[in-house]
């Protein structure tokens, strides 16, 4: 299959996708546009819908298999919900900081969803600009609360 690269826009950014059918190969975060198509669970997923990205499939094998166990553990993360650094490390038998090493090499944002991974404190990095983190946060948050409202009535 044609690997087939594109882009969505969310806030400021262009969330670029290099994909085929059901497998996703990168994730990245850019302020210019790749012209192209995007997988349609990213898009509504951006749109601010809640979606199952699950039914996407990692295409490039995670960094060893510590890293695979971490981004295994993030995965299991509902939408809308945050877990701290040392939380995914109690999950997965390792350490905050080397939880900390594997979402930072994370080339599957959205896909593993690292944005859903904060410090005590509720911050914590994300590539290149936090705010994304924030922002993606901020839009599940808002996804939820719509949710619950329209189960409610």
């Amino acid at each position: 299959m044609e690997v087939i690269e594109g882009s969505a826009r969310f806030g400021l950014w262009y969330v670029h996708v290099r994909w085929s059918g059901t497998t996703v190969y990168q994730v990245r975060f850019s302020r210019t546009p790749v012209s192209g198509p995007v997988p349609v669970p990213i898009t509504q997923y951006l749109s601010g819908r809640i979606v199952d990205l699950s039914t996407l499939t990692c295409g490039s094998p995670p960094a060893g298999e510590h890293y695979a166990r971490i981004y295994g553990e993030v995965q299991r993360i509902p939408y809308g919900e945050t877990a701290t650094y040392g939380e995914v490390a109690g999950w997965s038998g390792t350490t905050a900081r080397v939880v900390g090493q594997a979402l930072s090499r994370n080339i599957l944002p959205l896909i593993i969803p690292c944005h859903r991974v904060v410090a005590r404190d509720g911050t914590g990095g994300f590539t290149p600009d936090p705010a994304i983190k924030v922002d993606l946060l901020a839009m599940e948050e808002r996804g939820k609360r719509q949710s619950r409202r329209r189960t409610e009535d």
